[in-house]
């Protein structure tokens, strides 16, 4: 396979596994999950937008593009932040944990002005897909949280009848 086409297979599959992971999310989740799921979904659908807008019109948008980037990944460290402090959820702290690395990142890159190069778009990959694992266990756990809590009121309903 070449370059290319492995890029593309890997942009398909991070796509296809983001919306299955948010899917999960607003389907299973409860309210922070619903809300984490929506602020990861809507920074990719922007930053993947700004990137086809940025490239396609030249460098200086994508200069502009970069510093919007880093302002966008450090809005969503802060709403997991703010989730967290709200909800006081344990995949909240890996998600925190995991964007922290991913602003860092963006942040290495653009003070030193380095290319996004192989190792760049690696941990970017690996550090989404920590994001989404954080979701989805998180999503997991608030689900079985709820069927616990309905299996016990349900015997009491039938008590009491």
């Amino acid at each position: 396979m070449t370059a290319g086409t492995i890029y593309i297979l890997t942009w398909v599959l991070l796509w296809t596994l983001l919306l299955t992971v948010c899917a999960f999310a607003f389907c299973r989740g409860g309210a922070p999950e619903r809300v984490g799921a929506g602020l990861i979904l809507t920074l990719t659908v922007v930053t993947a937008a700004g990137d086809l807008f940025a490239y396609s019109n030249g460098l200086r948008q994508y200069e502009a593009f970069l510093v919007g980037r880093m302002i966008l990944e450090g809005a969503l460290a802060l709403g997991f932040l703010g989730l967290a402090i709200r909800f006081t959820s344990l995949w909240l702290g890996g998600a925190m944990l995991f964007q922290a690395v991913q602003f860092s990142l963006q942040a290495a890159y653009f003070v030193l002005e380095r290319k996004h190069d192989a190792i760049y778009v690696v941990i970017n990959n690996l550090n989404f897909f920590g994001i989404l694992a954080c979701l989805t266990l998180g999503t997991w756990a608030a689900s079985r949280r709820r069927r616990r809590a309905e299996a016990a009121v349900i015997p009491a309903r039938a008590e009491t009848i």
